[in-house]
């Protein structure tokens, strides 16, 4: 009981420390002063614009990397492909690779002399310090979510119920939104949220592809770190509230989801 108990304290404190301790400090800096100057650095023209743009690359990243995910995730586990096992380590490489080398090999293949770069500033398409780029970049960054939690879904499920869907004739794509897609809806809940959470805050190969160009292509993360350069540390810290505020938005949403899909 005693072990137990001092389990249970240093888990709680090492949460406390790491955890509770800096964002709760955060979510005091910003609000020390009132709400009044936690609401207009929030809703100055700069700041509503990087929310919009991160919220605009979040919605597209997500639903991309979530349909990758699955599919992915299905080829792995479901069928033999040659070269699916190279696939399947390469699926990690976004957790290993800094984002930071992710951004300048972006900025390799897309600036203006780059192997892509100039051909498609030939044709009027700008990449880089754009909106394409910062999606890239995202995507790049949150692709092996979705793919980590379903792969061993899949795998634990078995093929059974698919087999049998298919030997009572079942077509393939009424078995995967019949069978599949129901066993593993809650490994792709948990997917999309991390894929939200790493999409809403990416800063690193962000930061290089971008710009940060306030107003353009500064994204809320950059936006932050400007503040803060400009010593406008109420901004900082209200940015950074909005940051925690969509990530814990996201968490309540899911659960809601999850209690009403338990009750039904």
């Amino acid at each position: 009981m005693t072990a137990r108990r001092g389990i249970r304290a240093f888990s709680l404190g090492y949460l406390a420390i790491i955890l509770v301790a800096p964002v709760g400090l955060i979510f005091w800096r910003a609000f020390e002063h009132g709400i009044h100057p936690f609401w207009a650095a929030i809703s100055n023209a700069n700041a509503v614009h990087a929310l919009k743009l991160t919220l605009e690359i979040t919605a597209i990243v997500v639903p991309l990397n979530t349909a990758f995910g699955i599919l992915c995730a299905l080829a792995i586990v479901r069928h033999r492909i040659p070269g699916m096992g190279f696939v399947n380590a390469l699926v990690d490489l976004p957790l290993a690779l800094s984002p930071v080398v992710v951004g300048l090999a972006l900025y390799l293949l897309y600036g203006r002399d780059g192997w892509f770069g100039h051909w498609l500033l030939g044709h009027g398409v700008q990449v880089l310090f754009a909106l394409p780029s910062m999606v890239l970049a995202t995507t790049f960054v949150s692709l092996p979510f979705v793919v980590r939690e379903v792969v061993p879904v899949l795998r634990e499920i078995g093929i059974q119920q698919e087999e049998a869907a298919a030997t009572l004739g079942a077509s393939a794509f009424t078995t995967f939104r019949r069978i599949t897609l129901p066993a593993i809806r809650w490994a792709v809940s948990y997917g999309v949220v991390l894929t939200t959470a790493r999409s809403v805050g990416e800063f690193g190969a962000v930061s290089i592809v971008s710009g940060g160009i306030a107003g353009r292509t500064q994204t809320l993360t950059q936006y932050v770190q400007a503040s803060y350069e400009n010593f406008d540390q109420t901004g900082a810290y209200a940015a950074s509230v909005l940051l925690a505020m969509l990530a814990i938005t996201t968490l309540l949403l899911m659960t809601v989801v999850k209690r009403g899909d338990r009750s039904s």
